[in-house]
């Protein structure tokens, strides 16, 4: 069986394109990789899970890109994603689109990763060349502020989804639970999601082209497991949605878009 599942990943990856390549230096497994169909020095890794000596199926299959840097210095620049190999394909896909997200370099234009330190870094590391120590501390200030100002928002979108205090006595409360109602939207493995913002059922923001995710798992609960391989928005991850209902009675809060396929937020039957 695991020699058949190897025979359907190369399969995939060779009518994709996809070169094998001589060697792995981090593993026994076989890494295929290729072009992006659209950027230019970033190339989509797949490290296939297939045993190099045995060519048997040995390990979960990730998606990866890389971008090839002036020295052909491979740089990872989004995060590997561990996929079903019957969902290799799907997950592939959502790595290309993944590849707009990244940030790139105003200087020489090339994209950022993240360093070792956990910096997010020119891939070229172009600043060696003009940058000091004076120009390297201003960056870290406009950080710091930058996360002040998004802890700052988060309390106050806290403060927002509180649900109001009872004065009135249980009356009021009861009437208030027959009002809610349970929404809920059809959220399954694979699917390629952002997040859209919703105050008393209307969309108020819409993170198109902000954020992008990969469903992983949904389990019998509703509650959803999501890669999220991008968000340059300012919405913190705590925010981020992680079910597939949610009560009406909400002012405002986060969900789910589906951009893969149709999927509508609709009232539980």
């Amino acid at each position: 069986m695991s020699k058949v599942i190897a025979a359907q990943i190369k399969n995939i990856l060779f009518h994709d394109g996809f070169i094998p390549h001589k060697k792995n230096a981090k593993g026994s497994t076989v890494i295929y990789s290729r072009n992006h169909p659209t950027a230019k020095f970033v190339r989509v890794v797949v490290n296939s899970g297939i045993d190099a000596k045995s060519g048997k199926f040995a390990a979960q299959p990730t998606v990866k890109l890389c971008y090839i840097n002036r020295k052909k210095s491979w740089r990872e620049i989004t995060t590997e994603i561990f996929t079903d190999p019957k969902k290799l394909a799907t997950t592939i896909k959502a790595q290309e689109a993944a590849e707009k997200f990244v940030k790139t370099c105003k200087y020489c234009k090339a994209k950022k990763f993240t360093a070792k330190t956990g910096n997010v870094v020119c891939s070229n590391a172009c600043w060696a060349a003009w940058g000091g120590k004076k120009k390297s501390a201003s960056p870290k200030k406009k950080t710091s502020q930058k996360v002040a100002a998004q802890k700052t928002k988060a309390a106050r979108q806290k403060n927002l989804q509180r649900k109001p205090q009872n004065f009135r006595g249980k009356p009021q409360k009861k009437s208030s639970q027959k009002k809610a109602q349970k929404i809920v939207a059809e959220i399954l493995p694979g699917d390629l999601v952002t997040v859209e913002e919703i105050e008393f059922e209307k969309v108020t923001n819409d993170y198109t082209g902000s954020i992008l995710g990969v469903v992983m798992k949904v389990d019998n609960l509703g509650r959803v497991t999501t890669n999220w391989s991008a968000n340059t928005s300012s919405l913190p991850e705590w925010d981020l949605p992680s079910l597939n209902h949610y009560g009406s009675n909400n002012r405002r809060l986060y969900r789910f878009k589906v951009l893969s396929r149709k999927a509508e937020w609709a009232q539980a039957v």
